[in-house]
């Protein structure tokens, strides 16, 4: 039986409650670090990134938990500022929304994300790639994960959708970079001469490329800043998961449950909640381990 990891989007909120969450199913039983496969968008390739490469299910959280007594102004990872103010992601969900609505070629409205991205005033792409830390910062830069790891990004000019493999020739650390690269918020990153963005700029999870898996766990955060984006990104992630189905796997999703909703406030770029997140995560993963035991223990 072969077992998929999707790990999808949310900003740093998402990394900490996606890293408590596994922490959590880790500890009761269920480790999904001993996935086949391990998919990320976004977030979810920071976090399916340092899995791939390692990192104890079990403790994958407890850098997080640990800024709860550290200063704000430790650096460490893309989202350990506690300090920043939260970013205004309003124009990016008003972009999203036309490229996910279905009326317009997909690629062409994804372009129009890119162009933005391009423009925006944000720190630069050496800034940007420092920021990620400790996680990757002693690997050589054509390092690739043992295990077999995907992530995805945007092609910032073409809109085109990318999937980042060991295959493709780049090193994780730049191939995370652009997967995590939100459109004005942080600069596109540059592989083999071409500029990249957030592979949620597709889909939140492109839950559909864990296809070819028995079973298939998809960590999805399902959220979106108004009712009409949370109920477009529900529909899309719907869509993949019967893709999934329909080729013989068995889908186990995971979403927030109410107490890490509470958690996360209204921005998932407010870096001031991962410490909340993260705990949230902890306890719903505690909690749901006994539901995915049966597939993964």
């Amino acid at each position: 039986m072969t077992r998929a990891l999707v790990l999808g989007g949310g900003g740093p909120v998402g990394i900490a409650w996606e890293s408590g969450l596994i922490a959590g199913l880790a500890q009761a039983g269920a480790d999904l670090g001993r996935a086949d496969f391990t998919l990320g968008t976004s977030a979810g390739s920071f976090v399916g990134a340092r899995l791939a490469l390692g990192a104890d299910a079990k403790t994958l959280a407890d850098p997080i938990l640990a800024e709860a007594y550290r200063p704000a102004s430790a650096g460490g990872d893309p989202g350990r500022d506690a300090g920043r103010p939260a970013a205004d992601l309003s124009t990016l969900m008003r972009l999203m929304a036309e490229a996910q609505s279905g009326t317009r070629n997909p690629a062409a409205a994804r372009a129009e994300i890119g162009a933005f991205a391009l423009a925006a005033r944000t720190m630069d792409e050496s800034a940007f790639l420092a920021s990620f830390g400790h996680a990757f910062a002693s690997l050589p830069d054509d390092a690739w994960p043992e295990r077999d790891f995907a992530c995805t990004a945007v092609d910032a000019e073409t809109g085109g959708f990318q999937l980042w493999t060991r295959a493709s020739g780049v090193g994780v650390a730049r191939a995370v970079a652009s997967s995590c690269s939100v459109p004005g918020v942080f600069p596109p990153v540059t592989l083999k001469g071409r500029r990249y963005i957030d592979g949620g700029m597709r889909s939140p999870t492109n839950a559909d490329m864990a296809a070819g898996h028995q079973v298939v766990a998809v960590i999805a955060l399902r959220l979106g800043e108004t009712l009409d984006a949370a109920n477009r990104m529900g529909q899309l992630l719907d869509q993949e998961i019967e893709s999934l189905k329909d080729g013989g796997a068995t889908v186990l999703l995971i979403t927030p449950d109410e107490a890490s909703v509470a958690a996360f406030g209204p921005n998932l770029m407010d870096f001031a909640r991962r410490v909340d997140a993260a705990r949230a995560g902890l306890v719903q993963g505690l909690a749901y381990a006994k539901d995915i035991q049966p597939y993964w223990g």
